[in-house]
C-alpha cells in the first residue's frame, strides 16, 4: 500500500496532510526516513514512526480501555470529560463510514461507572458484541448501600420487573462477595440496568465496576485511564470462535 494511504488509514490526517508528513521527512519506516508519499510498503508486521510516535499498522482497530470514574462515553460530553480524550489522536481520526470518525465504544458506562470498555471501528464487531440476541455476558462488581441478603440475590436470579418492561429481567449469575458487595452477570444491556435491578430488590448501587465482557477480563495491570490493543486471539474469543488465551 502507498505510504500516504497507510497514514491516512491509521488516522494521521487527511490525505494531503499525510502526504505532507512524508514529504517533510517526518515519517520513518524501519531504520530510514521515507520522503516519497507514493512509496509502496508491505503491511505485514508494519511498524512506523510519525513525528517521533511509533505506530503499528492495524487494518481494523480493536481496543480495551479501563474507564475511570468521572468520564462520559460520548463524543460530545455534557458535564464530564469524554473517554475519547484518553486515546491518541490517530485512533480518534481513523476514517470510518458515516459521519463519525474514529473508534467507537461498544455500549456505554455511566460517568460514575468504571471498568472494561471495548472500542473499535469495525461495524460488524460492534453489532456482534452489542446485539441482545448474542447474549454476551458482562460481569459487574457492585458496591451496595445496604447489606446484601440472600433473598435479594435470589430475587435477582429469579428476575425483577423494571418500570419500562413488564417482562422480568434476571441476572445470569449473582453472588454476594462481601457484606455489601455483589458480583452480577448480565446478558442484556438495558439503560441503568444494574442500578434499577438493585433498586427493585430494595437496595442501592453505591459503586459499579465492569470486570469482564464475555471471555475477556480487565487486566490487573491496566490502570484506570489506560488502553491497549486487543490481540487477534482475544478478538476471536470475543466472537466465540476460540477460547481466550489471556
Amino acid at each position: 500500500m502507498r505510504l500516504e494511504d497507510i497514514l491516512y488509514s491509521q488516522g494521521f490526517g487527511t490525505r494531503r496532510v499525510c502526504a505532507g508528513l512524508v514529504q517533510q521527512g517526518f515519517v520513518r519506516v524501519g531504520e530510514g526516513v521515507v520522503t516519497d508519499p507514493g512509496t509502496d510498503v508491505d503491511l505485514a508486521g508494519l511498524r512506523f514512526t510519525v513525528q517521533g510516535t511509533e505506530w503499528a499498522y492495524h487494518e481494523k482497530a480493536y481496543l480495551m480501555l479501563h474507564k475511570p470514574a468521572g468520564t462520559e462515553c460520548s463524543q460530545k460530553p455534557s458535564t464530564y470529560p469524554s473517554i475519547y480524550t484518553l486515546l491518541p489522536v490517530p485512533l480518534r481520526q481513523r476514517p470510518n463510514k458515516g459521519a463519525v470518525q474514529g473508534v467507537q465504544a461498544i455500549g456505554r458506562l455511566d460517568q460514575d461507572t468504571t471498568g472494561l470498555l471495548l472500542l473499535t471501528d469495525d461495524g460488524q464487531f460492534i453489532h456482534r458484541m452489542g446485539s441482545p440476541k448474542h447474549h454476551v455476558a458482562k460481569v459487574y462488581e457492585v458496591g451496595a448501600k445496604h447489606p446484601v441478603t440472600q433473598k435479594q440475590v435470589d430475587r435477582l436470579l429469579e428476575g425483577v420487573v423494571l418500570d419500562d418492561d413488564p417482562r422480568p429481567v434476571q441476572a445470569a449469575a449473582c453472588e454476594a462477595i462481601g457484606p455489601r458487595q455483589l458480583r452480577l452477570t448480565l446478558t442484556e444491556g438495558k439503560y441503568h440496568q444494574v442500578k434499577r435491578m438493585l433498586a427493585a430488590v430494595g437496595n442501592r448501587v453505591e459503586t459499579l465496576h465492569r470486570s469482564r465482557i464475555g471471555p475477556l477480563a480487565l487486566p490487573a495491570d491496566l490502570a484506570p485511564g489506560q488502553w491497549r490493543w486487543l490481540e487477534p486471539e482475544q478478538v476471536e474469543a470475543l466472537q466465540g470462535r476460540v477460547p481466550v488465551s489471556r
